[in-house]
C-alpha cells in the first residue's frame, strides 16, 4: 500500500452520498500526494538525517558500492599473528595460549610479521598489484584496487586463500545530522599533514590497576565514526595501561593532546574510501574526530565518565555514565559520513588487536543483514577473539522489515536492543479517544487545543501532508497543534515552530518503529498503523473543529513493559548459518542519552539515540567490567557469563527475539558455570563452506532445519568458574511438544573442573516447519545457568527465517505443485478433496480517497468468520470490477492483526492462515482508493477442514522422499468441478509420522 492523503474543501466523505475527494476535489481517481516510489516511511537503517535540511545518504551508499566494485580484500593462506601456531622454519608460535592475550610487539611477533610482509610483497608483485592497506595481526592479507585479470591471477595463487570484493557497510542508526561544511566551534583548526603525526597515547604514570566494578585497566576499542574529544564524558587524564601499544594519530581538527588517557589512542582508516571515492564526504574531517555523533555516543555508552546531570537544550535529563566508567577508550574511525568499506574496517580491527585492546565494539552492519558466513570481517573478528579480545556487535534494526541479523558469527556477541525507558506521551482527541505514543520533549499539558492536519493548513504540492519546510501557512497553524505524516521529523518540527504552531503530532500510515528524539519543541510520535488510522479519520470527521491535548506520560500500552525487545531490533535465528543462535542477548538500546558530536547534533553535547548500535556498547562496557574482575577469563567465558545469566524480557520469552534475554551484569559477575567453544571448534567452523554450528559448545541450541523424524543428539561442556564445589541439576522449560533428555541429569563440579552433558531432542508432537522455543537450565545451590533453545523441524519447507505467517511454500496454485522434504524415507499422502470458495458481493459507502485504514471508519467493511478446531487453513480474497478502486484487506483474530494484504493499486488481495487457531476471525476490506461514492466488491473465503471430505481428488506423489530434493505432486479432481475457485488440503506421512502438506487452489472456467 502506498499512502495518499487528499482532502478538499469538504474534507470528509462520511455518507453514501458524499463523493470521495480527489486532488481536485472531484473524485476523479487521480493520483494522490503519495505515488509509487515516493513512500516516506522512515526507518533506522535508511540513513535519514535528524537535522532540518539533512541529506539522506542512500545515494552515497549507491555511489560507494559502484566505486568500490574494483576494491578487493585479499586473504593470504598463512595465519596472522593471532592464530599462527608455528610451522615456519625459524619462526616460533605467536598465537597466545588460551586465557592469554597476544603480545603484538614481542620479538617473536615482529619476526613473524616480517615474514608475512615478505610473503605479501611477493604475492602482490607476482600479480602486479599495488597494495592499498596491509593486514598482519588479526587478518593476513591486503586490500587493493584490482582488475579482473589480477583477480583471476590471485585466485589461482596457492599462497592466496580468498579474494573478495570490498563492500560498503554503515551504522545501523541514521547519522544524527548532516555534517557541517566547515569545522565546528570548539574543533581545533588544523591543516592535513603530509604524513599524520604519531604520538604516544596516555602520557607518563603508573599503569591503571584493574578494578572489579568499573572496568579500570581495560581498553575498549570502538570501530565507528570517530570521537569528539572535548566531551565531558572523556575529560580525565589517565595513564596508559602497561600493555598498551597504540598511538594517537593526528589530523584535521585532532591533536596529540586529545589523547588524554581516557582516550588512550585514536586512529583513522580511509585508504579504501579514498581509493574508491577520491575524498571524504563534505563536512567530514580526515582525522579521528567524529562529525556525526554516532561514534561518540557508542564510546561514551561503553566507557563514558559519570556525569551528574546532563542538560540538553536547557532541560535536565539526570545522570549518565558509561557501563565501564574507568575503562579507557581507543578510537578507530572507519566510517565517513556513516559509511565505510570493509577493507578499512579490517584495517581498524587489525590495528586494534595489535594496539592491545581487551574489548572491541562494532556498531556497524548491513541494511540487509549478513549475506554469507565467514566474511573477511568475520574472520578478522575470529582472529581477534583467538587473541583474547571480546567482540560485541549490533544485531541490526530490521525487526519490522525482515529481521535479518548482522554480525552473526558465533564468536561475536551479537546484541539486540531493549526498551528500558517508557518515555510515553498521551494524545487525547476531542472525542475522548486516547492514543499513547512517545516523546522526549516537554509537552504543554492542560486543556485541549485546536488541532489541524498539515495537508489542510498549507500547500499539498509542497508536501504539507508531511509538514515539509515551506509547505505550511502561518495563519492556519498559529497556536495550533499540527498533525503530520511521518517524513523527516526534524524538518517538520522546525517548519511548525518557525510558523508559530504550538506542537506537532506525527503519525505513520504504514507503521514504523517506536523511537524518540529530542526536538526542543513539543512533539509526540504515534508509530503504529492503527494509531495513524484513528488519528487520520478523526481529523477527517473534524476538518475545522478538531481538538487535542498533549501530556507527558501514558498508561504503559506503547510497549509490553520494561525491559522489552524493541520493535526495530533484528530477530533470529541467523539467516545464513545453520545451528547458530542470534541475537545472543538484548541490552538497553532505545532512547539512550549519551555524549555526541555537537557538529552533527545542533550544537548539543548530549543527545538521545535509538538502535542496536546503542545496545552493543552497553555489552562492550559490561565485558570490560567482567574482564577487569576476571582477567583470566577468555572472550568465550565472558560471553557465556553474560548469556547464561540473562533474564526474560517483558512480553516475550522467545529466544528468536530476545536471544538469551536481557543483560544482567550483576549476575554475570558470578555465573557459576560457563559454556564456551574451543579455538579449534571455531577455527573449523570458519574453514567450512557451509558450516553448521549446532555442535559448537555455545550457550544456546539452534536447530533451524533438523530432521524431525529422527532424534538430535548434542553435547555441551559445563565448566565451574565458581569458588566452591557445586552440584547442578538440569531442567527443561518451554519446548512444547518436544521430548528433551539431559544426561547426566545432574553434575557435581569442583572449581575449575568441567563435565560433558549429552542433550537429546525429539520432535514429539511439536508442529512441523514452525519454531518451538524454550530453554535448558542447570540450577545449583548458589548459582543457576540457562541456555535458550529454538527448534524448527523441516517438514516440506526449508525456511531461513522466523515464523511470520508467510507460509509461501504451502500455498500451491494449480493442480500441480512441489515440496522440498526435510527427511528421507517412504512417502505417502492423502487429501481432503476440493471445496468451493464462498463468494459474496458487498456494497459500502466510500471513505476518504487515499485515506488510512481504521476498522471503524467509513469505507471499511467488516466480515466475521468462525474457524472451527482442526482447520487446515483459512483463505480470504477480495476483488472488484471497478478499475478505479483499490482495495486493501486485513485479517484479524479477535483484536489482533494476523495478516495484511495491501499491495498498491490492485484489488486482488489475499490473506490466509495455515493451521489457524480456532475462534473468531474478522476480515476488514478497506477501499483506500474508492472509484466513486459507493464501492461494490466481492469477498471470497474458504475454510478448509483438516479431516474434511470434499469433492474427491487424486493425489499423486513420489514413493520416496529425499531430504532437500524438490519433488513434484499433482492433485487432480476425480470428476469435473463446476465453474469457480476451489481449495484443498494435502497431508503427507512417512513411516507413520504425519506431516502437514499444502493448501492447493484450482480454478474451473466455463470454457474448460
Amino acid at each position: 500500500m502506498v499512502f495518499a492523503l487528499v482532502t478538499g474543501t469538504t474534507g470528509v466523505a462520511g455518507s453514501a452520498s458524499a463523493a470521495p475527494v480527489g486532488p481536485s476535489g472531484n473524485g476523479s481517481g487521480a493520483a494522490g500526494y503519495f505515488t509509487p516510489g515516493n513512500d516516506r516511511k522512515v526507518t533506522l537503517t535508511d540513513g535519514a538525517d535528524r537535522r532540518p535540511g539533512g541529506k539522506n545518504p542512500a545515494d552515497q551508499r549507491a555511489t560507494m558500492d559502484a566505486a568500490g566494485s574494483s576494491q578487493y580484500i585479499v586473504e593470504l593462506a598463512e595465519a596472522p599473528l593471532t592464530s599462527y601456531a608455528g610451522g615456519v622454519s625459524g619462526l616460533a608460535r605467536t598465537r597466545p595460549e588460551s586465557g592469554n592475550r597476544l603480545d603484538a610487539m614481542s620479538a617473536t611477533s615482529r619476526a613473524y610479521r616480517g615474514h608475512l610482509d615478505a610473503q605479501r610483497a611477493a604475492v602482490a608483485a607476482a600479480a602486479g598489484v599495488k597494495v592499498s592497506a596491509a593486514y598482519t595481526t588479526a587478518f593476513n592479507g591486503f586490500s587493493a584496487k584490482l582488475t579482473a585479470e589480477q583477480v583471476t591471477t590471485l585466485r589461482a595463487d596457492k599462497r592466496v586463500r580468498a579474494v573478495t570484493a570490498s563492500r560498503a557497510l554503515g551504522t545501523p542508526t541514521p547519522p544524527p545530522a548532516a555534517p557541517p561544511t566547515a569545522p565546528p566551534a570548539g574543533a581545533p583548526a588544523a591543516t592535513p599533514p603530509t604524513a599524520p603525526d604519531q604520538a604516544p597515547a596516555g602520557g607518563p604514570g603508573k599503569p591503571v590497576k584493574p578494578g572489579p566494578g568499573t572496568g579500570a585497566g581495560m581498553v575498549i576499542g570502538v570501530l565507528d565514526t570517530g570521537i569528539w574529544p572535548e566531551s565531558a564524558s572523556f575529560a580525565k587524564k589517565m595513564p596508559a595501561p602497561a600493555t598498551w601499544h597504540g598511538t594517537c594519530q593526528t589530523g584535521v581538527g585532532f591533536a596529540a593532546e586529545h589523547c588524554n588517557g581516557k582516550i588512550v589512542g585514536a586512529r583513522y582508516f580511509a585508504d579504501s574510501w579514498l581509493a574508491g571515492g577520491g575524498s571524504v564526504p563534505e563536512g567530514e574531517m580526515l582525522s579521528p574526530r567524529d562529525m556525526s555523533g554516532h561514534g561518540t555516543h557508542t564510546a561514551s555508552t561503553a566507557a563514558g565518565l559519570p556525569i551528574p546531570n546532563v542538560e540538553i537544550d536547557g532541560r535536565r535529563f539526570g545522570p549518565v555514565s558509561g557501563v565501564a566508567p574507568d575503562a579507557q577508550i581507543a578510537v578507530y574511525k572507519v566510517l565517513w559520513g556513516g559509511m565505510g568499506f570493509d577493507a578499512d574496517i579490517i584495517a581498524g580491527i587489525d590495528a586494534a588487536v595489535a594496539d592491545g585492546v581487551q574489548v572491541l565494539n562494532f556498531s556497524i552492519g548491513s541494511d540487509l543483514g549478513d549475506w554469507e558466513a565467514n566474511t573477511p570481517i568475520g574472520i578478522a573478528f575470529l582472529n581477534a577473539t583467538l587473541a583474547g579480545v571480546f567482540v560485541a556487535a549490533s544485531a541490526g534494526n530490521t525487526g519490522i522489515v525482515s529481521g535479518a541479523i548482522s554480525n552473526a558469527a558465533p564468536w561475536v556477541t551479537t546484541v539486540g536492543a531493549a526498551v528500558t525507558n517508557l518515555d510515553e506521551a498521551t494524545v487525547k482527541l476531542g472525542d475522548g479517544t486516547k492514543l499513547v505514543g512517545g516523546s522526549l520533549d516537554a509537552l504543554p499539558g492542560g486543556d485541549s487545543r485546536p488541532m489541524v492536519f498539515g495537508e489542510q493548513a498549507g500547500s499539498p504540492d509542497l508536501g504539507a501532508v508531511y509538514c515539509e519546510p515551506g509547505s505550511l501557512d502561518p495563519a492556519k497553524i498559529k497556536g495550533k497543534v499540527v498533525a503530520c505524516a511521518l517524513s523527516n521529523m526534524f524538518n517538520s518540527a522546525a517548519e511548525i515552530k518557525a510558523k508559530g504552531g504550538a506542537a506537532m503530532v506525527v503519525f505513520d500510515p504504514v507503521g514504523n518503529y517506536r523511537i524518540n528524539s529530542i526536538f526542543n519543541f513539543p512533539v509526540v510520535y504515534l508509530p503504529t498503523e492503527k494509531q495513524a488510522g484513528t488519528l487520520f479519520n478523526y481529523l477527517m470527521r473534524h476538518p475545522t473543529d478538531a481538538k487535542v491535548s498533549l501530556r507527558t506520560g501514558g498508561d504503559g500500552s506503547s510497549v509490553p513493559g520494561v525491559p522489552s525487545v524493541a520493535d526495530f531490533s533484528s530477530t533470529g535465528p541467523d539467516k545464513v548459518t545453520l545451528g547458530v543462535f542470534k541475537p545472543d542477548l538484548v541490552a538497553p538500546g532505545s532512547d539512550i542519552i549519551a555524549a555526541v558530536s555537537p557538529a552533527g547534533n545542533f550544537g548539543r553535547q548530549y543527545d538521545a539515540y535509538s538502535g542496536t548500535s546503542m545496545a552493543s556498547p552497553y555489552v562492550a562496557g559490561a565485558a570490560a567490567v567482567l574482564r577487569a574482575a576476571h582477567p583470566n577469563w577468555s572472550p568465550g567465558a565472558v560471553a557465556s557469563a553474560l548469556r547464561t545469566t540473562a533474564t526474560d524480557t517483558v512480553g516475550t520469552s522467545s529466544p528468536l527475539e530476545q536471544g538469551s534475554g536481557f543483560i544482567n551484569l550483576a549476575g554475570a559477575t558470578d555465573p557459576g558455570l560457563v559454556i564456551e567453544p574451543t579455538a579449534a571448534e571455531l577455527t573449523a567452523f570458519s574453514e567450512t563452506v557451509a558450516p553448521d554450528g549446532k555442535e559448537l559448545n555455545l550457550p544456546a541450541i539452534s536447530l533451524r532445519e533438523y530432521d524431525g523424524t529422527r532424534p538430535v543428539t548434542l553435547t555441551r561442556t559445563l565448566t565451574n568458574v565458581g569458588k566452591a564445589r557445586e552440584t547442578y541439576r538440569s531442567s527443561v522449560s518451554g519446548l512444547d511438544g518436544m521430548k528433551v533428555t539431559v544426561t547426566p541429569a545432574s553434575v557435581t563440579l569442583e572449581p575449575g573442573r568441567s563435565a560433558k552433558v549429552t542433550i537429546t531432542l525429539r520432535r514429539g508432537s511439536a508442529p512441523w516447519d514452525r519454531y518451538v522455543t524454550g530453554s535448558i537450565g542447570w540450577r545449583g545451590k548458589a548459582h543457576s545457568a540457562r541456555i535458550p533453545v529454538a527448534a524448527r523441524p523441516w517438514g516440506i519447507a526449508p525456511r531461513p527465517y522466523a515464523d511470520d505467517g508467510e507460509e509461501y511454500a504451502r500455498m500451491t496454485s494449480g493442480a500441480s505443485g512441489s515440496i522440498q522434504p526435510g527427511f528421507t524415507g517412504p512417502l505417502a499422502g492423502r487429501s481432503t478433496g476440493y471445496t468451493p470458495v464462498q463468494r459474496t458481493s458487498y456494497s459500502m459507502p466510500a471513505g476518504v480517497y487515499g485515506g488510512v485504514f481504521d476498522p471503524g471508519a467509513t469505507g471499511v467493511k467488516k466480515v466475521d468468520f468462525t474457524v472451527p478446531a482442526n482447520t487446515a487453513g483459512i483463505i480470504v480474497e477480495t476483488s472488484t470490477d471497478d478499475p478505479n478502486t483499490n482495495l486493501d484487506l486485513y485479517l484479524y483474530k479477535d483484536d489482533k492483526l494476523i495478516y495484511s494484504s495491501d499491495r498498491y493499486w490492485t484489488s486482488a488481495e489475499q490473506a490466509y492462515k495455515f493451521l489457524p487457531e480456532p475462534g473468531r476471525y474478522t476480515a476488514y476490506v478497506f477501499a483506500q482508493y474508492p472509484g466513486g461514492p459507493v464501492v461494490d466488491f466481492q469477498l471470497s473465503h474458504a475454510i478448509i477442514g483438516r479431516n474434511a471430505k470434499y469433492s474427491a481428488a487424486t493425489l499423486t506423489l513420489p514413493s520416496t522422499a529425499e531430504r532437500g530434493a524438490t519433488q513434484g505432486f499433482t492433485l487432480k479432481p476425480k470428476k469435473p468441478l463446476p465453474e469457480g475457485d476451489f481449495w484443498a488440503y494435502t497431508e503427507l506421512s512417512t513411516n507413520g509420522t504425519v506431516i502437514p502438506g499444502n493448501l492447493v487452489n484450482t480454478q474451473q472456467s466455463s470454457w474448460e
